[in-house]
């Protein structure tokens, strides 16, 4: 891809109006340093010495704060935070930027804030440690009145924006924001204004969703298609082409470091390899929502499917060097990356 064709495309992410629909968390750090390990005098465990805490949002947010590093200026977060102190950090996190508009995200007693903790052992040599993390979730399904209210949302944000995201974060079934109203109010949308660009990722799959664009990893997508884990890519492509004309919609997959497969109805599915990373220490974490932002912004632009799956393979290579975070890719780190060889 040449640099006026990146430019292009790019040049028209600013003008866009974006809904990012889902369950948005708080991604909590503690720094561990270990040279600062104790034992307890009461319980004789060692202690580990937090000397650092930082925060940002995780989930639907890091599809939003990837959307933010592209320039796109005129964002719609629609999800939920509990009234508690992690809910507060969120939706501080959340307001810093002014492309975020927070008019329909709401803060709510009925919830509890979707928390990712995350202890990381910080010896100043090696690439931060991960230890277990301390998660806290909901367990209970979403009360009809918060569904309510995102579904009127969504309803409204129709027929304001050019794309909608959403992201399934949550493993349990009718526990986060996608569940059965917000569903329904979607399959409205679809109704209503069948132009519009809508791209989903779910970790609980796709079985109640509208006809809508997918993206999904490689065995998320096996799984879907009943296929096994031993197929082989031009096989893969070919049940990536039959979904998608079976569904009327874009369908992509990706492929972790075999890139990235996809297709639309009545148009062969392609195939994108993933940049190198070699010799290079990687952490995939975040590397979906980067696609999952690059592929929306890129197709809203009229990309083309090859296109957009280039930039956003670019972009993932970009974030899994971005250790001890969920990383983001600019515009400005994608291009160079796109260059046609000489």
């Amino acid at each position: 891809m040449n640099d006026s064709r990146f430019k292009e495309i790019t040049e028209h992410y600013s003008q866009l109006s974006v809904a990012v629909i889902g369950d948005y968390c708080l991604d909590r750090y503690l720094e561990i340093d270990p040279s600062r390990t104790e034992v307890s005098i009461e319980t004789g465990l060692e202690v580990f010495n937090i000397t650092n805490v930082r925060s940002q949002p995780g989930g639907c947010g890091t599809v939003l704060n990837n959307l933010i590093a592209l320039g796109c200026c005129n964002l719609f977060p629609v999800g939920f935070v509990g009234q508690d102190g992690e809910g507060y950090e969120l939706l501080r996190s959340l307001n810093t930027n002014e492309s975020v508009n927070l008019k329909y995200f709401l803060q709510t007693s009925e919830r509890r804030t979707f928390t990712y903790c995350k202890p990381l052992v910080m010896d100043g040599i090696r690439a931060p440690r991960e230890l277990n993390r301390f998660d806290s979730k909901n367990w209970t399904n979403t009360p009809e009145v918060v569904q309510n209210q995102l579904a009127e949302s969504i309803i409204k944000l129709s027929t304001q924006v050019d794309v909608m995201v959403l992201l399934g974060q949550v493993d349990q079934v009718e526990t986060g924001v996608l569940c059965s109203r917000v569903l329904e109010a979607l399959h409205q949308v679809r109704e209503e204004h069948p132009e519009l660009l809508i791209i989903a990722d779910s970790r609980c799959g796709f079985a109640h969703f509208p006809n809508v664009c997918l993206k999904m990893n490689r065995v998320e997508f096996l799984s879907m298609i009943n296929a096994s884990e031993d197929m082989q890519i031009p096989e893969l492509m070919r049940e990536i082409s039959n979904l998608s004309n079976q569904k009327g919609q874009g369908v992509f997959v990706s492929l972790s470091e075999d890139g990235i497969a996809g297709a639309f109805p009545d148009v062969a599915a392609q195939h994108v390899a993933g940049l190198s990373c070699s010799g290079d220490e990687i952490d995939v974490v975040g590397a979906g929502d980067a696609v999952m932002a690059n592929l929306a912004l890129a197709l809203a632009s009229n990309a083309s499917n090859e296109e957009a799956m280039r930039i956003a393979m670019a972009a993932a290579s970009i974030v899994v060097r971005q250790l001890g975070t969920t990383g983001v890719a600019t515009i400005n780190g994608i291009a160079p990356l796109l260059k046609d060889p000489d």
